[in-house]
Formats: structure tokens, C-alpha cells, sequence
């Protein structure tokens, strides 16, 4: 225990002089660049702006010249494999297996995803597709996937 002296008035001024204990600036001394990974579509994403482009399907868009796609990368290695894509034919009734498969297909390839999350960990990114179903498609599914191993490794930090 310790002995207040002085006024009431005293110990509430001492305290306004305390420095800020805020939760994220008792453990972050620095502030750190919050990311963002977003969606595009391939035939919309002529100029990408606004982050780093990567595209994230096994097969070239059909129709685009590579020079007219301005990307960053070709992550080839992170879309679903043959096998689950044509078993997936983007039927909205199998999403919740297609992402559950997909992802024990980014877990056992950590080589794969890892260079887009330390992307986004330093920068927006955009991740490209080349489907028409913008709500079931490997990207969607891939954004969550990174989104929640980084979150993962940042609570672990």
C-alpha cells in the first residue's frame, strides 16, 4: 500500500500526467499497416489498382492476352487442384466441402499460399479469378484461408 498526501485535486492531476494505457498500446509500441487482400475479377481487372495483383487459378482467363493482365504474380500452385475443380463445377451446393477440401490442399502446400500472406502482410493485394461466380470460387475461398492463418500468426506474436 502506499500514502496518498495532498489534495484530491493534487492525486487527480497526477493521474491526467499518466501516460495512455490503451489495450493495443500496452504490447504494440509500433503501429502496424493493416492490409487488406480484395477480389477481382480477371476480365475486370485490367489496371489493377490500389495493391499487388496476383492471380490465383491454374488455367489462363480464356480471351486475355498476358500482356493486357497486369499482375504482379501467377500463383498457379495455390488454385485447387484439377481433381477439385472439376469436382467442385462451382455448384454453390458443394461449397462448404469445396472449401474444406481446398483447404487441406493449402495445408499440406504451405509453400504455395505463404508469399501471399507475407504480401498482404506488407501491402493490399488483390487476388484475380477468371469465374463468373463472384460468392463460390477458389479466391473467395483463398482470401478467408489467408485471412485466418494471419490472424492466426498474429495472435501468436
Amino acid at each position: 500500500m502506499f500514502k496518498v498526501t495532498g489534495s484530491r485535486d493534487t492525486v487527480r492531476e497526477s493521474f491526467k500526467t499518466l501516460p495512455n494505457r490503451e489495450p493495443d498500446t500496452l504490447n504494440n509500441h509500433r503501429k502496424e499497416h493493416k492490409s487488406m487482400i480484395t477480389l477481382k475479377r480477371a476480365y475486370d481487372a485490367k489496371g489493377c489498382v490500389g495493391g499487388k495483383c496476383f492471380l490465383v487459378e491454374r488455367l489462363w482467363p480464356r480471351g486475355i492476352k498476358k500482356e493486357n493482365l497486369h499482375l504482379d504474380g501467377w500463383m498457379q500452385n495455390v488454385a485447387p487442384s484439377h481433381q477439385l475443380r472439376r469436382w467442385f463445377r462451382h455448384d454453390p451446393a458443394k461449397w462448404e466441402e469445396f472449401k474444406h477440401r481446398y483447404f487441406a490442399e493449402l495445408d499440406a502446400n504451405p509453400e504455395a499460399w505463404k508469399p501471399l500472406a507475407e504480401a498482404a502482410r506488407h501491402d493490399n493485394i488483390i487476388l484475380v479469378y477468371s469465374t463468373h461466380d463472384s460468392t463460390h470460387n477458389n479466391a473467395v475461398a483463398l482470401k478467408q484461408y489467408l485471412e485466418t492463418k494471419m490472424a492466426m500468426s498474429t495472435r501468436a506474436a
